[in-house]
């Protein structure tokens, strides 16, 4: 298991051999290889550029799109902008927080649901609006939220 995971993160870092400032675009590959960025591929990452981990953990934390534990299962993102906050969106939020045992942010114990609060999607006639995975959920209520996460369990 130990040298599948070392081939896989060898594989995405190679094409940025010799290119120090390239740590990003390699770290970007990493994770979406891995779907995260683990301690052993901020060990190797650092191997790779002659640099120490501190100083890759640094870069890497420094920008948000990069996450260190594992995704979950299935993705739950709450719209709370304008439409979907006048619309209940905060509820919304509420009642799936209280469904899955866990608050936005954090992924259920058992890896299967992440909850994120979200801005906006870009979707205000259907508010207030869930996204799970890449499904989008419009016109929700608070009765609606445990059906639909049902559907994805």
């Amino acid at each position: 298991m130990q040298q599948q995971l070392d081939l896989r993160l060898a594989e995405a870092i190679a094409p940025y051999a010799g290119e120090r400032g390239a740590i990003i675009p390699a770290l970007q590959q990493i994770q979406k290889s891995l779907g995260y960025l683990s301690k052993e591929a901020i060990t190797q990452v650092a191997r790779f550029f002659k640099m120490s981990e501190s100083e890759v953990f640094g870069v890497a934390t420094f920008y948000a799109q990069f996450r260190f534990t594992p995704p979950a299962e299935h993705s739950v993102k709450v719209c709370l902008g304008t439409a979907c906050h006048v619309r209940g969106g905060e509820r919304i939020m509420d009642a799936i927080k209280r469904e899955l045992g866990i608050e936005s942010g954090n992924t259920t114990d058992d890896n299967k649901f992440g909850v994120e609060r979200v801005a906006c999607f870009g979707s205000c006639a259907l508010a207030p609006v869930v996204v799970v995975d890449d499904k989008v959920y419009g016109r929700l209520s608070t009765s609606k939220v445990k059906p639909t996460l049902d559907k994805h369990r």
